[in-house]
């Protein structure tokens, strides 16, 4: 079977950038930026993004890369004889599965509130019931049900097309549509009265502002484990976009310019918020009742709020919906190449897989709102496993692979990443990649543990 590429480099990049741009860019980010003093910590998140974000990266596209295959496949074309990396690879498609698990719930929850704005639901909603609106969506089963299924089977659905006429087609529209969304919403925020001092806040590093929060410590800590989080590294979801990509350009070049573009999304989705927040009088620390409560209150009191509430939840539909189709394609083609499925087979046996699997979060929060383990619903279990456990362990043993001689081999990885015009890994990294950057991830292993 001839492998699938990509029709350009734009539709790589996009495809890539739309798989690390969801939820932890336009949702977590900005809530983790006012819990944690404003632009001192966005300042602090560029540097480790340089650091540990973009090195990995590099990394997990160069053995898909290397060896055109899925991640099982591709560990056992480039691992050395009778060696087990390829267990890691087993481990990486259950890890995007559990991701799907929960992340379609969410994906759901932004179409809904998008349906909800455009329909003019919230024309009658005051302020102090805009809280029972989340909660009535949480408690309504069969709402849950309808709208994690809508993101599934479309999800699949354009899958099911093929690499070039279904996931680069549709994600080149998506993003466009989304970067001009998020300017367009970014610009009305600035110009609301009240909103340059969210945009102060916001930008302006400030040492005050970051003692006031949480400490040096925890600021620097949770900048640190958001700067790996956000490009999804560790479980294989961007190793396949490696496999179909040319060999015409640099791979830390491709790998900054995927991070630059979801540090963009980031960075841009502050500017809505906080200014907005300011403008309104609303606090921009509510953690993740961010999104589905203090915003809406936003959206009310503006003028044309209706409108600019459509235009903001379908924003983030586009976001969380990209990272499902790319997660979705990374499950699609593992099942090619390890069982010489059919696209159409692996598409059919997958949705209907990955709908039993979702089922309990999206009822997590009703019928099963009774199911915890140490004060953890079904969300909050599927999200500890895969962002506390399963990323960083995973970019670990990625990391390990490419820079030790038990693995790929510095030289092997070297010699692929720099491959094609742009930035070159230059040998004074390698020993920063061996002996710092692993230290670097078990601190947010640690971290995310305890």
């Amino acid at each position: 079977m001839k492998r699938e590429s990509f029709n350009s480099r734009l539709g790589f990049i996009l495809v890539s950038a739309g798989c690390a741009i969801g939820i932890g860019n336009v949702w977590k980010f900005p809530y983790l930026v006012g819990q944690n003093g404003g632009g001192l910590f966005v300042l602090i998140y560029l540097v480790f993004l340089a650091l540990i974000g973009v090195p990995i990266l590099s990394m997990e596209l160069a053995i898909g890369r290397a060896s055109h295959r899925s991640v099982v496949q591709a560990y056992k074309k480039l691992e050395p004889v009778n060696s087990k990396w390829h267990i890691h690879g087993w481990i990486a498609n259950a890890g995007c599965m559990l991701l799907m698990m929960y992340y379609t719930t969410v994906s759901g929850w932004m179409l809904d509130y998008a349906v909800r704005f455009l329909t003019g639901q919230f024309a009658h909603v005051t302020l102090k019931s805009v809280d029972g609106v989340f909660a009535q969506l949480l408690g309504n089963p069969v709402e849950m049900m309808a709208a994690m299924m809508v993101t599934v089977i479309g999800g699949f659905l354009v899958c099911s097309f093929g690499l070039q006429k279904g996931l680069e087609k549709i994600t080149k529209v998506m993003m466009s549509c989304l970067l001009g969304l998020i300017i367009l919403l970014a610009i009305h925020s600035i110009t609301l009265k009240g909103g340059m001092a969210g945009l102060k806040f916001y930008l302006m590093p400030s040492l005050k502002n970051m003692t006031m929060a949480k400490g040096i410590r925890q600021v620097v800590l949770a900048a640190m484990s958001q700067a790996f989080f956000t490009l999804s590294v560790g479980i294989g979801a961007m190793e396949i976009f490696g496999s179909y990509m040319s060999k015409d350009e640099s791979l830390l070049q491709e790998s900054m310019t995927i991070a630059s573009l979801d540090t963009f999304v980031a960075i841009v989705s502050g500017l809505i918020i906080f200014p907005a927040c300011f403008a309104f009088g609303v606090s921009p620390d509510q953690g993740p009742s961010l999104i589905f409560v203090t915003l809406p209150k936003v959206f009310i009191n503006m003028p044309l709020g209706r409108i600019w509430g459509t235009l903001f939840f379908v924003f983030m539909t586009f976001a969380s919906f990209s990272t499902v189709m790319a997660v979705f394609e990374n499950l699609i083609a593992s099942a090619m190449d390890n069982f010489q499925w059919s696209r159409k087979k692996a598409t059919v046996i997958f949705a209907i897989v990955i709908l039993v699997l979702s089922t309990p979060c999206a009822l997590g929060y009703n019928l099963l709102s009774d199911f915890n383990i140490a004060g953890k619903n079904i969300l909050d279990i599927e999200d500890f496993l895969v962002s506390n456990i399963l990323l960083p362990l995973g970019s670990l043993i990625f990391l390990l692979f490419c820079v030790t001689k038990y693995g790929w081999k510095a030289e092997n990885f070297m010699t692929e990443a720099n491959l094609g015009k742009g930035i070159k890994v230059k040998n004074w990294m390698i020993p920063y990649f061996r002996y710092v950057l692993p230290i670097l991830i078990i601190i947010v292993l640690g971290q995310g543990l305890f």
